[in-house]
């Protein structure tokens, strides 16, 4: 049963002349792959897009494909002689996930099965309690975001680099790499804790210390020896969070650790070996610091294996009242968790959020503290609050039409 899941896609066909499709359905059928229509709906399965013409009329049908559904798109010419380098990078431009041409029968029969597989896996490791435990969103923004990290973190060992705004995720993000680690998942390495470094907090006096650790007496009150960072991390994962408040001195410091996993201790003199992944965060631009010279440029590549930007808030809307939901279950103490009213969604809905997930958790905390009942109203955000709340009061009867919200403060105290 999981096998014929794993081997199942969506097929649809684009051109003038579909005979060449029924060959290749066939050919795919041979070899276990079980072709499903395309609903009109767009179901959350991956899919295979035939076609023996590029146009507009094809890019059209991708973008609508990915804008109603989550699901990934293989894009398949008939021939070779459909495909250039232009209309390829036109399609993943589109939104396709991978591009192939019907060239070698057997061979690209194999490839598609191949990749059926492997996306059928990321979603179950995305998908999965560990997964759900961590991440909650439906959006596709936020899945397309959550699926290409536990790609890169299972199939890959590379570093990852997480970069976007405060809030948006970037530790939870580390954490789903490191669970999903190809490495420690397969009990090649001993499964060791998540290691997390704050760089926007190290003092340089002791960033050696911290990273590196170090030999009883190396300097003053080291009474014992230390290890540090690098050798707590060996065997799993090495979170360095804000990594774009380094100070140049430290940057150089780091950049030998990172790029042959051997250190000193400080006051040592033997090379200690380390094997870890490598996961780092910042809300900063590191080109623009490379070009500022503030960030060294050999450190930013060996960093930056893998580079995602994170998603902010305001960008999949779809997933604030199940979040909100979310950060409700996890605080309220009863089995009868509190429900939005109609118009605490629309304003949730409504806020421009610029502290991302984080504000949004803030605020569900600091509306628990006035709730009393059943459910959240109005009267129980925070007083301070401000645009789009009255509006949402004057929808909800409890200001005037004419307000002009200066007696908000009243209203919800």
């Amino acid at each position: 049963m999981q096998e014929e899941a794993k081997s199942s896609a969506w097929f649809r066909f684009s051109g003038a002349d579909p005979s060449p499709a029924s060959g290749i359905r066939s050919a795919l059928s041979t070899i276990g792959i079980r072709l499903d229509p395309l609903e009109e709906s767009v179901p959350r399965a991956h899919g295979i897009l035939c076609f023996s013409e590029f146009d507009d009329a094809l890019l059209n049908m991708v973008r609508g494909i990915r804008r109603n559904g989550s699901g990934r798109v293989l894009a398949l010419a008939t021939s070779a002689s459909v495909l250039s380098s232009s209309s390829t990078y036109r399609l993943l431009s589109a939104g396709v996930s991978d591009v192939l041409s019907w060239h070698n029968p057997g061979t690209v029969a194999r490839q598609i099965r191949a990749r059926l597989a492997r996306w059928s896996a990321i979603d179950e490791m995305a998908q999965s309690a560990a997964s759900k435990g961590l991440l909650v969103g439906e959006s596709r923004a936020w899945l397309t975001l959550v699926r290409a990290i536990v790609e890169a973190a299972h199939f890959t060992g590379a570093p990852v680099l997480l970069m976007g705004e405060s809030g948006t995720g970037k530790e939870l993000l580390a954490q789903l790499i490191h669970r999903f680690d190809g490495r420690t998942s397969e009990g090649r390495t001993s499964h060791r804790e998540l290691v997390t470094v704050d760089c926007s907090t190290i003092v340089p006096e002791l960033s050696g210390s911290e990273l590196f650790g170090h030999e009883r007496g190396a300097f003053t009150h080291a009474v014992n020896a230390r290890d540090g960072a690098f050798a707590l991390a060996d065997g799993g994962t090495l979170f360095l969070d804000e990594v774009g408040e380094l100070p140049p001195a430290l940057q150089a410091q780091l950049l030998r650790a990172v790029q042959e996993k051997k250190y000193k201790r400080v006051g040592g003199n033997v090379w200690q070996t380390t094997d870890f992944r490598l996961v780092c965060a910042t809300n900063r631009d590191l080109a623009a610091l490379v070009e500022q010279g503030r960030f060294r440029l050999d450190l930013y590549h060996r960093i930056a294996g893998w580079v995602f930007q994170t998603v902010p808030l305001r960008d999949h809307r779809e997933d604030i009242l199940s979040l909100a939901t979310h950060f409700l279950r996890a605080i309220w103490s009863s089995d009868a968790v509190p429900e939005f009213d109609s118009f605490v969604r629309e304003y949730l809905l409504s806020r421009q959020y610029p502290g991302n997930v984080r504000e949004l958790k803030n605020l569900v905390e600091r509306a628990l503290l006035f709730a009393q009942n059943s459910h959240l109203s109005v009267t129980h955000l925070p007083p301070e609050l401000s645009s789009p709340l009255p509006t949402v009061l004057k929808m909800s009867g409890l200001m005037p039409a004419t307000s002009d919200g200066k007696s908000l403060n009243e209203l919800v105290a």
